[in-house]
């Protein structure tokens, strides 16, 4: 049975990419943010006889690395994927937001990431996958309206990032995805967005699973069309 670790399972987006591998036979590692907190990834593991275990983690706590990798020392990550994020008002321009909350939006979008990646990326073999949940409008070519511009900043940081990881000598054989998935009706997309997760998530979930033992840095959408950087 293979194995997919998801960061950011509790709901939402992540929480319907579990589901949807487990519902496809494989065993499944989500994490969630608070410890004490319920979530329908609990719900989820609770029925599932096994197959999906819950991991606390706050992505954006370096310390908690460390001992997560203990804890899944000489297990087999067949996908390795960074689904956590976060945003702010989309409508305040980026000369008038506070600092805090740009930092909290680019430590939570782009350097988390890549941290979770950095410490588990020894588990993944190299016919796996390691990804993240980009955006499309972290890509820089089709920015023609403008807005929710600290998030789209912190998404193609994240896109750069992932590049540079890409780059080094020792990844260059490594399957790598950056996926947008488009507008989706979350607690994060809104209600009013184009799609829900029903039509989504298995396109997502095939995509993520095509891109397995190809290697180099792909930037998709749920389709598998590429995305201008």
């Amino acid at each position: 049975m293979q194995t997919a670790f998801i960061a950011g399972a509790s709901r939402g987006l992540g929480h319907a990419i579990a589901t949807e591998l487990f519902d496809r036979g494989w065993h499944v590692i989500g994490t969630v943010r608070h410890p004490t907190t319920r979530t329908p990834l609990h719900d989820l593991a609770d029925r599932s006889d096994g197959r999906v275990e819950v991991e606390n983690l706050d992505i954006t706590e370096p310390a908690q690395l460390p001992p997560l990798h203990e804890r899944l020392a000489g297990r087999r990550l067949d996908v390795l994927f960074v689904n956590a994020g976060t945003t702010n008002d989309p409508a305040t321009p980026i000369g008038e937001v506070p600092t805090a909350e740009f930092v909290d939006v680019m430590v939570t979008n782009a350097l988390s990431p890549m941290r979770v990646i950095a410490a588990l990326k020894d588990l993944v073999p190299a016919d796996g996958l390691i990804g993240a949940m980009s955006s499309g409008q972290g890509s820089i070519t089709n920015n023609v309206a403008g807005s929710r511009e600290v998030y789209r900043g912190s998404k193609a940081a994240l896109n750069m990032f992932m590049r540079s990881f890409a780059a080094r000598p020792e990844e260059a054989e490594r399957a790598l995805v950056l996926m947008a998935p488009g507008w989706i009706r979350t607690a994060l997309g809104g209600p009013d967005a184009s799609f829900t997760m029903e039509e989504t998530v298995p396109k997502v979930v095939d995509v993520l699973l095509a891109k397995r033992g190809k290697p180099g840095l792909e930037f998709l959408d749920r389709t598998g069309e590429t995305v201008p950087w």
